[in-house]
């Protein structure tokens, strides 16, 4: 059924806002897990700020499978509700006491599932041929990291509790808006099947697992260092923390960029080749950083191409799914591989947390993302490779 240029436009940009407001959300940590620690909470950030990234990425699965039985409307009004929840009690009572504050971390992982909704959402609404633009634009939600890491030390100060009233408000609002605004596609009709068998059919999909480990490079290293780059900043280089989260903005804004040009790369060159791109850039950057430059010009240029290239594998791992996918399982595929990203995101904050204990160095760290890319990118050629060849095959045989 044809859907017209506004009905497209609204459902993207309603669908983008709501990544954005809860990714804002599920952010609100990360700028203030240095502050905490010199507040005496705890003797290291890392598992303040990667508790949300956890759940809010193993939380996806059940999200994306439940988008693809409930639509994109219901889902994203009720995760932005379930949201302002544990925003409320981290601002108002827990994050005066490091296991109050985790409790509430713990909760706050409802908003990083938001990304698993808007995927299929979006892919609904789009022809083919336009899904990986507009899956990469779905992508600048993101952003919502960016707007975490330049208000919510700024608003600290002034109150403790200012960010949490001020992001539970704007969560109420859009769920409001949500629901009167978001219509599920006419294109789009629900999974019939039990939760368990849509799990287990995606399980058995080989692209699921290939887009898992690509996402969790791109997407994951994006959000290790936009939650951790602030305290690499203020330990390595002795940066302030108000002046370590402005520079971590920059690194996010880079990426959140960089997404939607990677939906459009990959819509115009094809997404393998974008990947490829991609990778190449993040293994020549991390190889950089692991010698330890000095921060101003090299450390800071590494530090954006980085970003740069993890926003683009980022946007065309999913122009991926969406191109090659059957759209009645992108829901379900896009859960598997948004919580994969999202523990992509989890590890590396702890483990960079104890080699700097170990060590006083993150050059090991950086190292082992280097290597980790290489594999990514030989999963893309081998993808491509399998692309090439179902093709060949597809193709007439002349006698």
């Amino acid at each position: 059924m044809s859907v017209s240029k506004q009905q497209q436009v609204t459902a993207l940009i309603m669908a983008t806002l709501g990544f954005a407001v809860n990714f804002w959300a599920w952010s609100l940590i990360s700028p203030l897990g240095p502050v905490f620690v010199g507040e005496g909470l705890a003797e290291d950030s890392s598992l303040m700020v990667a508790i949300p990234v956890l759940v809010g990425s193993l939380g996806r699965i059940l999200a994306g499978a439940y988008t693809d039985r409930f639509g994109g409307r219901r889902m994203m009004t009720l995760i932005s509700l379930l949201t302002v929840i544990p925003v409320l009690f981290i601002g108002l009572i827990g994050q005066y006491q490091l296991w109050t504050l985790l409790l509430g971390g713990l909760f706050l992982g409802f908003g990083g599932t938001s990304f698993a909704i808007g995927v299929p959402y979006v892919n609904s609404w789009f022809p083919k041929e336009q899904r990986g633009s507009a899956i990469g634009v779905y992508g600048v939600g993101m952003g919502g990291t960016a707007i975490a890491a330049f208000t919510t030390v700024p608003l600290y100060n002034i109150d403790h509790r200012l960010p949490f009233l001020l992001v539970a408000g704007v969560l109420v609002v859009y769920a409001i808006a949500a629901w009167f605004l978001m219509k599920d596609s006419p294109n789009w009709s629900p999974s019939k099947r039990s939760l368990g068998a849509q799990l287990s059919d995606t399980s058995k999909i080989l692209l699921t697992w290939q887009a898992c480990y690509l996402y969790a490079l791109s997407f994951g290293g994006y959000v290790a260092f936009s939650v951790y780059l602030p305290t690499i900043l203020h330990q390595a280089y002795g940066l302030e923390t108000a002046d370590a989260s402005l520079r971590t903005a920059g690194f996010v804004i880079a990426a959140v960029v960089m997404r939607p040009v990677g939906g459009i790369l990959a819509d115009r060159i094809g997404a393998i080749r974008t990947l490829v791109i991609a990778y190449s850039l993040v293994i020549i950057c991390a190889l950089t950083l692991a010698f330890d430059p000095h921060l101003m010009p090299l450390g800071t240029v590494a530090f954006i191409a980085m970003s740069i290239g993890l926003g683009l594998g980022s946007g065309a791992t999913f122009a991926l799914i969406a191109q090659v996918s059957d759209p009645s399982k992108v829901g379900s595929i896009t859960g598997f591989v948004g919580a994969a990203g999202g523990l992509g995101g989890f590890v590396p904050p702890l483990l960079l947390g104890v080699l700097w204990k170990s060590f006083q160095n993150y050059s090991l760290g950086i190292l082992l993302l280097a290597v980790f890319t290489l594999i990514a990118l030989l999963i893309t050629l081998w993808i491509g490779a399998g692309q090439r060849r179902a093709k060949a095959a597809s193709l007439p045989v002349h006698s």
